[in-house]
């Protein structure tokens, strides 16, 4: 029998679960609105859905969740209820990058495309990506990065998306005109079902974390942190 794969993404204001065995998407959630809704609105949707497909968290062979970079405490609830399942239910645990899970709405594309991530303080999350067999292959490392910086960097077309695309989208006509391509808005937002997608190649690949070893990926400290860090800093002085 196929994998049956719970995949939650929590990274962003469109948080989203998908249930999918093997290849095929049983049902998906997505709510898209503002302010920190994952610990208020994950595990009503999460029940509602298992609900409707008659399962539990122990017939699942697997847990995936999307890791960041995003928003903190999103990350941290959709991290440490994926966990919690998976300890319970003895299932494999799977983290996946939000970058490249937005990366996946341009599967069509033959350019690189660019996914971007509003990081606010006027930065982006940015990462670039070719397709290779139907799925995303990073072209170098996660970046956070002021737009201007990651434009003045670039030659030749590329296909943008992502809610920094979105944001800043007047700055990348701006500098790069009709070497720039954009998806349809319904794009812009990361969803579980793509990243239930890059879950199940790692999950076949063996490509599996202990609940220890899954970690959000912040890339940026927290406010919090800079914060504390810059009062260590004034007490010192």
């Amino acid at each position: 029998m196929s994998e049956l794969l719970l995949t939650m993404d929590t990274s962003s204001t469109a948080m989203s679960i998908a249930v999918s065995r093997g290849e095929s998407l049983l049902a998906e959630t997505l709510i898209n609105v503002p302010g920190a809704h994952a610990d208020r609105l994950l595990l009503p949707a999460l029940s509602d859905l298992l609900h409707a497909l008659e399962l539990k968290p122990a017939d699942f062979n697997a847990f995936a969740v999307v890791v960041g970079p995003g928003a903190f405490t999103g990350l941290r609830v959709g991290l440490s209820t994926v966990k919690g399942m998976a300890i319970a239910s003895g299932g494999a645990l799977i983290g996946v990058s939000s970058l490249r899970t937005l990366a996946m709405q341009a599967a069509a594309s033959r350019l690189p495309v660019c996914a971007l991530l509003d990081a606010r303080k006027q930065e982006v999350y940015a990462a670039f990506y070719r397709f290779e067999n139907g799925l995303p292959e990073p072209m170098g490392e996660e970046v956070v990065v002021k737009p201007e910086v990651l434009l003045n960097q670039l030659k030749g077309e590329h296909i943008f998306l992502g809610s920094g695309a979105s944001a800043y989208r007047s700055l990348i006509v701006e500098r790069l005109g009709a070497r720039a391509h954009f998806v349809a808005w319904p794009s812009q937002t990361t969803r579980a079902s793509h990243a239930a997608a890059l879950a199940l190649a790692d999950l076949r690949r063996g490509h599996t974390l202990s609940a220890a070893q899954l970690l959000p990926h912040y890339i940026r400290r927290s406010e919090a942190e800079m914060l504390y860090n810059r009062g260590d800093l004034e007490a010192s002085l």
